[in-house]
């Protein structure tokens, strides 16, 4: 009996071993075509061709745990959408993902996805308050941060309708920070609320 199980045991670490093999080439694949995805937006390019795009098998296979280093565009993304809408709707994830990709290399503003993300950790002046809240940024409910992903994924692709009116900046209905009377409001959905600097203050 006991022979029997590590015979098992054996096959399916065989078999294992060419699956996450393939995961992991498929993540690697997802992660270069978001770089080049993420200089698009920058540069203001045109939208990719379908072959340049992340498919969805790609990006299932990037971060599929919710608990790798965010070191990577696609992981960036989908965490921060996954914190700062937890609890939200898709149209709410979505006006998330739109405000990264609008400061994506905005005058003021670094020009990667990860750079966005974590601006101001140094100042302790973060500009998205769940990466330095102190606590675990690993995600908690899988499902959700699939969906999390698959938005970061059609973002990228440049396949989203940005319903914030070319938000840079937002805050939750709740808060009402000092620093929104300054702005033009663009937006609302159902928990944030949207704005731009005036055409003056444009940069």
């Amino acid at each position: 009996m006991r022979l029997s199980w590590m015979l098992i045991g054996l096959t399916s670490a065989l078999l294992a071993g060419p699956v996450h093999a393939v995961d992991t080439a498929k993540a690697a694949v997802a992660e270069d075509k978001a770089e080049v995805l993420e200089e698009k937006v920058v540069e203001d390019a045109p939208p990719p061709k379908k072959a340049e795009t992340i498919t969805p098998g790609e990006v299932k296979a990037v971060d599929p745990a919710g608990k790798s280093p965010l070191d990577d565009s696609i992981t960036c993304l989908a965490r921060t959408i996954y914190w700062e809408a937890k609890g939200a709707d898709a149209k709410d994830m979505t006006a998330v993902a739109s405000v990264v990709l609008n400061r994506l290399g905005h005058d003021g503003f670094p020009d990667t996805i990860c750079g966005v993300v974590k601006q101001g950790v140094e100042t302790k002046a973060c500009q998205f308050s769940w990466w330095c809240d102190g606590r675990s940024d690993q995600v908690e409910e899988a499902q959700r941060y699939d969906i999390a992903k698959e938005i970061a994924r059609k973002a990228l692709n440049q396949q989203l309708k940005d319903p914030t009116g070319g938000a840079l900046y937002f805050h939750d209905r709740n808060v009402h920070p000092q620093w929104a009377k300054a702005y033009r409001r663009t937006a609302e959905t159902t928990h944030f609320l949207f704005y731009k600097p005036h055409q003056a203050l444009a940069r």
